[in-house]
C-alpha cells in the first residue's frame, strides 16, 4: 500500500492538501499534527465521508525523538507501507521586528518549519531511494522567496527550505524522486485571519486573497506522474504579488 503524508495537515492548507491527495490520487492519507485533535479528527472525518483513508499520527515535527518514535511505530504496524508522497506542510509565525525578537520566536519559527522538514524528509527518504520512486513537497512562502519585513524569522526557515529544496532534488532525481517547493503568497487560512484583507489585496494584481484548495491543486499535481520531469522547482501561487 502507497501513503501519503502530510505535516500540519490538521487545518488550512494542509488539510486542503490532505483531501485533494486523498481524493484526487487516492492516496491514503496519513495526517501529522501537534495539538489540535479536534480539527485532525474533522479532516479525518472528511476524508472518510468522501471515500479515502485517513490516518491521524501526533506528533511534534520539531521533535526528532518524537518524529522518529512516531513513525517507527506506524511502520511496524505497516510494514507493506510505503510512504512515496511527502509534503513538509507544518509550520508557524511569531511575527515582529527583528530588533525585538526574542530568542524563542526566532528558534520556534525554525524549528517547525526547517528542523520538521529534516526530521520527517532524512527519515522517510533511504525507503524512497530503495524504492527508486517518491514525491517530496515543500509548502514555503513568499516571505521565503522575497523576504517580509515583521518576519525575518519565517523568512529566514522557508528560505533555507527553498534552497533545500534546490540542493536535495539533485541529489536525488535520478532515483525518479522529485523535489519542489509551492510558495503561496496570501491564503485565506487561519494564519492570515487577522490581516486586513481589503488593504493587502489592493498589493495583489488579482485583487483578492487565494484559497486553500488552490494550493492543494499545485501540490496534487506535483505529487502526481504528470509531474514527473519537474524538480527542484519553487512555484509561486501568490496572485501575481510577486513572481
Amino acid at each position: 500500500m502507497k501513503y501519503a503524508l502530510v505535516t500540519g495537515g490538521s487545518r488550512g492548507i494542509g488539510r486542503a492538501i490532505a483531501i485533494k491527495l486523498a481524493k484526487e490520487l487516492e492516496y491514503p492519507v496519513l495526517i501529522n499534527y501537534q495539538s489540535n485533535d479536534v480539527a485532525a479528527n474533522e479532516t479525518k472525518k472528511i476524508i472518510e465521508d468522501l471515500g479515502g483513508s485517513c490516518t491521524l499520527l501526533k506528533f511534534d515535527v520539531a521533535n526528532i525523538e518524537s518524529t522518529h518514535k512516531t513513525l517507527d511505530t506506524w511502520i511496524s504496524d505497516n510494514p507493506d507501507a510505503i510512504i512515496e508522497v511527502v509534503v513538509n506542510n507544518a509550520g508557524i509565525t511569531r511575527d515582529g521586528l527583528f530588533m525585538w525578537m526574542k530568542p524563542e520566536d526566532w528558534h520556534n519559527v525554525l524549528n517547525i518549519s526547517l528542523h520538521g522538514f529534516y526530521n520527517v524528509t532524512n527519515y522517510l527518504i533511504q525507503k524512497m531511494l530503495t524504492n527508486r520512486y517518491g514525491r517530496i513537497i515543500n509548502v514555503v512562502s513568499v516571505s521565503g522567496v522575497k523576504g517580509t519585513p515583521g518576519q525575518v524569522n519565517y523568512s529566514a526557515a522557508k528560505g533555507a527550505m527553498v534552497a533545500a529544496t534546490k540542493a536535495l532534488a539533485q541529489e536525488v532525481a535520478k532515483r525518479k524522486i522529485t523535489v519542489n517547493a509551492v510558495a503561496p503568497g496570501f491564503i485565506n487560512t487561519d494564519m492570515t485571519a487577522e490581516m486586513n484583507e481589503k488593504e493587502l489585496k489592493r498589493l495583489i494584481p488579482v485583487n483578492r486573497f487565494g484559497e486553500a484548495e488552490e494550493v492543494a491543486d499545485l501540490v496534487s499535481f506535483l505529487a502526481s506522474k504528470k509531474a514527473s520531469y519537474i524538480t527542484g522547482e519553487v512555484i509561486n501561487i501568490n496572485g501575481g504579488i510577486y513572481s
